[in-house]
Formats: structure tokens, C-alpha cells, sequence
């Protein structure tokens, strides 16, 4: 359980509302689940700071270094470890 709550759609502005629509349509593709991640919502109180964590990840997910089936799998493991919910 986070710390501090989340922005939620309601609550939030023109970007990060489309923000959310992209994150929802990714994990979504993935999962097979429509759904908002936690640290997408945490981080959406400071906009600037979401944009900066979406060109991360596109960084990361662009990266051809390691193959993408790869990325994924040390992605859950990682998430197995940590205790990740999603």
C-alpha cells in the first residue's frame, strides 16, 4: 500500500489524463487487464516528473541490447522479489 494517494482521473488534468489512457491501453495489451498502476498515479502529482518517467521507460523499452522477452521476464521476476502486486 502506497503512502501518499494517488491523483485519479477525476482529479486530474488534460496530460496526465492521457497519460493514464496510455498506461491503462499498455498494461492492458500485457495483462490482459485495463488498469492504472499505483506509481503512475503517485507520480502523476508532479507532472513534469511523470513526463520524465514515460521517457524512461520508452528508453528502456527501445533499447536493443537485450531482447524484449528478456526485458519482460526480469521485469516480473523482479516483481516477485520486491513483492509488486501488478
Amino acid at each position: 500500500m502506497a503512502r501518499i494517494k494517488g491523483v485519479e482521473g477525476h482529479e486530474a488534468g488534460l496530460f496526465t489524463r492521457l497519460v493514464y489512457w496510455l498506461v491503462r491501453r499498455s498494461v492492458g495489451a500485457l495483462t490482459g487487464q485495463s488498469r492504472l498502476v499505483e506509481p503512475v498515479k503517485i507520480t502523476a502529482h508532479h507532472p513534469r516528473l511523470l513526463r520524465a518517467y514515460g521517457e524512461m521507460k520508452r528508453g528502456q523499452a527501445a533499447a536493443k541490447t537485450v531482447p524484449a522477452n528478456l526485458k519482460t521476464l526480469t521485469s516480473i521476476k523482479t516483481a516477485m522479489l520486491v513483492g509488486c502486486p501488478f
